[in-house]
């Protein structure tokens, strides 16, 4: 199999590249990767995506932009890469299934995931009280109390974050003091809303059946090892991202934290004729609107590509 653009990933950057690519009439195929959807199918109610007035489920969202994408011609294959040749052109492509490919070009957008805690409980209450993302949720706890578990830049800018809605922040941490930068403790320890509470690991996620939700969390003090309960309305898991990227480890330029560089302005990589859109590249917003914006930068910037080599 020949295409011209092969996009890796089906998430908001993926499926925008798709839809810009199949409508540009350079037939795009996507191959969907180990969870189609990408992050948005484990997402319940999203409200900030333009276009819809009522909040709209992340997975019917992204089936929306998978059948808007197949409308218009983009082949999909329910499958995974498991390797890439960047040293021929056209560029290699070996899938799990077997199957073997060739591409023009190649559009990365396999995202990244959050680290979570890894409790059967965090995992119950995900989309119920449990987030990884302040600013997709923070919206829905106007007024309530909330937990912010970790201890570096990412866990103090959602604690600082969710004052803007909640009545109280408190921020746990397993150590005694905070990774995150000088100024924002700073800001942190100043703002009247936000508790920090060192030393102290997640035992459990409690919360209701009927309704369905959390209602607190239960913590171990490390040195103490005493045990409480606190009321909670919302955990929010902040212990960081990792990028999708372990595929391309070695073949294109990455920062130390995995995600892949690229190009100012452009989702241009390292390597001529591979571009990465989306939260595989993107460790600052990480939105799905701001995805499939680069998404369409990709497509657009890999017709470019194609337009200048052939």
């Amino acid at each position: 199999m020949h295409s011209k653009i092969v996009i890796i990933g089906s998430g908001p950057a993926g499926l925008t590249a798709a839809i810009y690519a199949a409508r540009a009439m350079m037939n795009p195929v996507v191959i969907s990767g180990s969870r189609p959807g990408g992050q948005l199918t484990i997402t319940t109610d999203v409200e900030n995506y333009p276009g819809f007035v009522d909040p709209v489920q992340g997975p019917e969202l992204m089936k929306a932009m998978r059948e808007q994408a197949a409308r218009y011609g983009t082949q999909f294959h329910d499958d995974m890469v498991v390797d890439i040749d960047h040293t021929v052109r056209p560029f290699g492509l070996t899938l799990g299934s077997g199957k073997t490919m060739t591409a023009d070009t190649l559009i990365i957008s396999t995202g990244a995931d959050a680290k979570w805690l890894g409790l059967d409980s965090e995992k119950k209450y995900m989309g119920f009280g449990v987030s990884a993302c302040a600013t997709c949720d923070g919206f829905f706890y106007r007024n309530k109390k909330v937990a912010v578990i970790g201890g570096g830049n990412t866990a103090a800018e959602e604690a600082l974050f969710l004052t803007h809605f909640a009545s109280e922040v408190i921020l746990f941490h397993r150590r005694d003091t905070l990774r995150a930068e000088k100024v924002l403790q700073d800001r942190l320890f100043k703002n009247p809303k936000i508790k920090f509470m060192p030393d102290m690991e997640t035992i459990e996620i409690l919360g209701g059946e009927n309704p369905f939700g959390v209602t607190g969390i239960r913590m171990k003090n490390i040195k103490t090892h005493n045990i409480t309960d606190f009321d909670i309305d919302g955990v929010f898991v902040a212990i960081g991202h990792k990028p999708n990227t372990d595929l391309f480890k070695g073949k294109i330029d990455m920062d130390a934290d995995g995600y892949i560089i690229v190009k100012s302005g452009t989702t241009d990589t390292s390597i001529k004729g591979i571009f990465a859109p989306g939260d595989v590249s993107d460790k600052i917003y990480r939105q799905a609107v701001t995805a499939a914006g680069m998404g369409c930068m990709a497509a657009l910037d890999a017709g470019r590509y194609i337009d200048l080599t052939t």
